[in-house]
């Protein structure tokens, strides 16, 4: 497994306000997108793109 480091800025807007990011992981980029997400297309739309994307790598996804 190979050791990632990250070093952005991330500005997002909405309407109900703003916030930034600084990840420095690959998981702390992963939590800062699937948060985006949630906001943007809601819970359940959310999921099923992350679904989507678990079953292109070939990961089961458990629906329930």
């Amino acid at each position: 497994m190979s050791n990632v480091s990250i070093d952005a800025d991330i500005k997002a807007k909405w309407q109900q306000g703003q916030c930034s990011y600084s990840p420095g992981s690959p998981e702390e980029l992963a939590i800062i997108g699937i948060d985006l997400l949630v906001k943007e297309l809601g819970t359940e739309a959310a999921k099923a793109f992350t679904d989507q994307v678990f079953e292109k790598y070939g990961l089961p996804v458990k629906t329930t």
